[in-house]
């Protein structure tokens, strides 16, 4: 069983429908997540969320992440969640123009999350916030928009997106079957 948490997006009931088609799911919101909702799960989805990091005190969703710096559970952050994960582990956040139209993301590094996919795909996009690139990640895709669009830890499985693959047709959910095989591969 995979978990989402829920950080307040609208499209969260998409992650559900993808994750559904290849494993079961749990979701549970972020402000009443604990760490006890960690048990017996294979992953960790964390939504985006209709937030702005560069304009709030996100002090209390860091803190009801910060288990993910020792976990080894796969975890895969979107949009609001990929900038969560980049700021636990020290990022720092920053305005852009704002983007809510499909883009081509380029992927230059070899990552799980785009097996079967090609060097180019579109995604669907829905921020105007983005995040550098934090210390132990290495960038794996960029666009035109957005320099990190994708990351990965280099020895941890965190993996983070700026677009919204739950969105995005054919692509993303190829992206949700590679991640869900991660997750049955690592707690086999």
């Amino acid at each position: 069983m995979i978990l989402i948490i829920d950080c307040g997006s609208q499209k969260t009931p998409y992650i559900e429908q993808c994750i559904d088609e290849f494993m079961d799911f749990e979701t549970v919101a972020i402000l009443s997540f604990t760490e006890n909702d960690l048990i017996g799960k294979k992953g960790v989805v964390i939504s985006g969320a209709p937030l702005l990091i560069t304009e709030m005190d996100i002090t209390p969703y860091l803190q009801k992440i910060k288990w993910i710096k020792n976990t080894s559970l796969p975890v895969l952050g979107i949009c609001f969640g990929h900038q969560l994960i980049g700021l636990t582990f020290g990022a720092y956040g920053s305005r852009m123009k704002e983007d809510r139209d499909w883009q081509t993301i380029e992927i230059f590094e070899p990552c799980t999350l785009f097996d079967k996919l090609p060097t180019e795909v579109e995604m669907m996009e829905d921020h105007c916030e983005s995040i550098s690139i934090p210390a132990g990640f290495t960038l794996v895709a960029s666009s035109d928009a957005c320099v990190n669009e994708a990351m990965q830890h280099k020895e941890l499985p965190l993996f983070g997106v700026q677009f919204h693959p739950e969105v995005s047709g054919n692509h993303g959910r190829v992206l949700f079957e590679n991640y869900v095989s991660l997750c049955e591969k690592i707690q086999d």
